[in-house]
């Protein structure tokens, strides 16, 4: 067991990403976003859901499956978005179990036979594409022929992109207005307040069997200040904070203790 662990009484790392999906946690600043994008899956809607690295993407997506779990869903996650037009085709079907395409005709024709299955089924899919950003513009080109089905009448697909800012000025090209009035929900996370980043920190760390405050709030004051209200970085410096603070045998983080951890390396 790691001794920063020992030294402040801890039973578990309080950052690890190890964790199941009910047990995640966002602020209650969030759990609006959270809920709008069930609320537009259950309406068989398609969305967008943006932000900048690090601000809670992934864990919004994964409390959205978790309140999904058992509505009658099929959701696919597929996040390589590096690969060109025929490798992107190939990755949905095999991500869907399907044969695989080689043009964007066959994909169309292949995932709308999938979807009409499902539908009477009374299963709905769901594709999220995660690091939408980085898809190339003839991806983008063929997204909308994916959401079109008996004559643009039945919502027979839900398509969730996800991804930075960037994905967010690319939609609202013209090129890619077909794409982007498609996403009727445009949702974007921003980064932790001040007061989310301390009860993040407290949320976790009791979690992990912390008895007491670890952190003083002037620490967590500059601490929020360094990473800009981003989760990853949060998790990052307040792990060192805990190892740097075990080290030195100190019961408490002060913002003192913040400061030397943000210079950079030499």
């Amino acid at each position: 067991m790691a001794s920063f662990l020992t030294h402040f009484g801890l039973n578990r790392h309080p950052f690890d990403k190890d964790l199941l999906d009910a047990d995640l946690w966002l602020p209650p600043s969030k759990g609006d976003l959270v809920e709008e994008a069930v609320e537009a899956l259950r309406s068989r809607e398609s969305l967008l859901l943006f932000g900048e690295c690090g601000v809670g993407k992934t864990c919004t997506l994964r409390l959205v499956r978790h309140r999904l779990s058992s509505d009658g869903f099929r959701l696919t996650y597929c996040h390589n978005a590096f690969l060109g037009r025929r490798d992107f085709y190939r990755q949905v079907c095999r991500t869907l179990s399907l044969p695989d395409a080689a043009t964007a005709g066959a994909l169309v024709h292949t995932l709308a036979d999938h979807v009409h299955t499902l539908h009477k089924e009374r299963l709905h899919p769901v594709l999220l594409l995660d690091e939408a950003h980085l898809l190339p513009q003839e991806t983008l080109d063929v997204l909308p022929l994916l959401l079109n089905y008996d004559w643009d009448s039945l919502p027979l697909l839900s398509l969730v992109l996800i991804g930075l800012p960037e994905l967010h000025d690319r939609l609202v090209l013209r090129r890619n207005r077909a794409l982007y009035s498609r996403l009727s929900r445009r949702l974007r996370i921003e980064p932790l307040s001040p007061d989310d980043t301390a009860q993040y920190l407290r949320t976790r760390l009791r979690r992990a069997g912390a008895e007491r405050d670890l952190f003083s709030p002037a620490a967590i004051a500059v601490l929020h200040d360094a990473v800009g209200g981003t989760l990853r970085e949060v998790d990052r410096l307040a792990q060192a904070a805990l190892r740097e603070a075990a080290r030195h045998k100190r019961r408490l983080i002060d913002a003192e203790h913040i400061q030397p951890l943000l210079l950079p390396a030499v």
